[in-house]
């Protein structure tokens, strides 16, 4: 039997209060992308801003269990962690088979 878990999906917001915490994504952002875009197991990872400055759109993408959760560990170490963790976060995860 196979006991590797599928691929990990998040999506979901990352919601500015302000356009000082826009002016934080902006400026952390592309070195955040190239991090993780890097990252083994990294599929796909996206963070747009929508039509609502205020408001990205957030997917990622993942091999398996084991790259998201090494990618969140990272994430947790990072520049980008740092200048933008009190921007509120609303993300599901899901297991894909």
């Amino acid at each position: 039997m196979d006991n590797r878990t599928g691929a990990v999906r998040l999506s979901g917001f990352l919601r500015c209060a302000s356009m000082h915490d826009v002016a934080l994504v902006i400026d952390y952002l592309p070195d955040h992308l190239r991090l993780t875009r890097a990252e083994p197991g990294c599929i796909s990872f996206d963070v747009l801003q929508t039509d609502d400055a205020l408001v990205w759109r957030v997917e990622e993408l993942f091999v398996d269990r084991a790259a998201f959760d090494f990618h969140q560990q990272r994430t947790r170490a990072s520049e980008w962690f740092t200048a933008t963790s009190t921007i509120p976060r609303e993300y599901t995860v899901e297991e894909l088979e």
